[in-house]
């Protein structure tokens, strides 16, 4: 999805999702293939960078998206909630 000439947020989550499958998708390849050790750590450095990124611009849209709105009476504390609830994933 393009919104004022940029992908949104939830496309740009989805593409690293489906690199981050790709990369996985490799290395259960080279494990079947025998592939050597260091082939393997490098495809799933780049999974987890790939999961890192897709995690970093989730939270990164909720804050854009749920903590710079101008909050209504009352949303403003369960704004903060949400947000100290979320951040024990980073």
């Amino acid at each position: 999805m393009v919104v004022n000439g940029k992908r949104s947020s939830r496309s740009r989550i989805l593409a690293r999702l489906k690199r981050a499958e790709g990369h996985l998708r490799a290395v259960i390849g080279m494990i079947e293939a025998d592939r050597s050790c260091l082939d393997l750590a490098q495809q799933l450095h780049a999974v987890e960078a790939a999961l890192s990124g897709a995690k970093r611009e989730l939270i990164h849209d909720h804050i854009e998206n749920c903590l710079e709105q101008p909050a209504v009476a009352g949303e403003h504390a369960e704004a903060l909630i949400e947000l100290k609830a979320i951040t024990k994933y980073l």
